[in-house]
C-alpha cells in the first residue's frame, strides 16, 4: 500500500534433506547426520532441543525401516527449522500402512510413537493418496 513504511521482517527457514537406505544402518546414519545438522544450526549435541529432534528422527526412521519398507525404495528425512520449530518429516514407501498411536504392550516395541507424541508439539501423517510415499511428521519446539 502507498504510504506503508513498515518493513517486512524476513523469515529464516533452514532445511536439511537426505535419502537413506531402508535398513537399520540407514536409520542409524539418519540419526547421526541429524544430530550433526542440529549442531551446525547452533544446537549443541547435548542440548535438549538437539536430543529431542534426534530422538524423534531415530523413532520415525526406525518405523520407516520396520514398517514402511518397500523393496527398492529408500526413505527420506527432511528437517525444516522456522520460527522456533523444527519440523521433522520421514517419508517411506508403504502408503498402505499408516502409523497408529497405541498403548504399549508388555513386549518390545510399540512405544516409538508415544515417545514422539511426548516430545513433539504435534505430529501426524500425510498419506499422499496415489503417491509413492507417505510422510510422517512431528514438530519440535526450539
Amino acid at each position: 500500500m502507498p504510504g506503508d513504511t513498515q518493513a517486512q521482517v524476513p523469515v529464516t527457514v533452514r532445511t536439511f534433506t537426505q535419502l537413506y537406505s531402508c535398513t537399520p544402518r540407514g536409520a542409524r546414519l539418519a540419526r547421526r547426520l541429524v544430530a550433526n545438522r542440529m549442531d551446525v544450526w547452533g544446537f549443541a549435541y547435548d542440548s535438549e532441543v538437539s536430543e529431542n529432534v534426534t530422538l524423534v528422527v531415530a523413532e520415525l526412521a526406525a518405523n520407516a525401516v520396520r514398517h514402511g519398507r518397500v523393496r527398492g525404495r529408500d526413505f527420506r528425512v527432511r528437517l525444516l527449522w522456522r520460527e522456533g520449530v523444527v519440523r521433522v518429516e520421514v517419508a517411506d514407501g508403504r502408503t498402505d500402512r499408516l502409523p497408529v498411536l497405541q498403548e504399549p504392550s508388555d513386549g518390545e516395541g510399540g512405544r516409538g510413537l508415544l515417545l514422539v507424541a511426548g516430545l513433539a508439539e504435534r505430529w501426524g501423517v500425510d498419506p499422499r493418496p496415489g503417491g509413492a510415499y507417505k510422510v510422517v511428521w512431528a514438530e519440535v519446539r526450539t
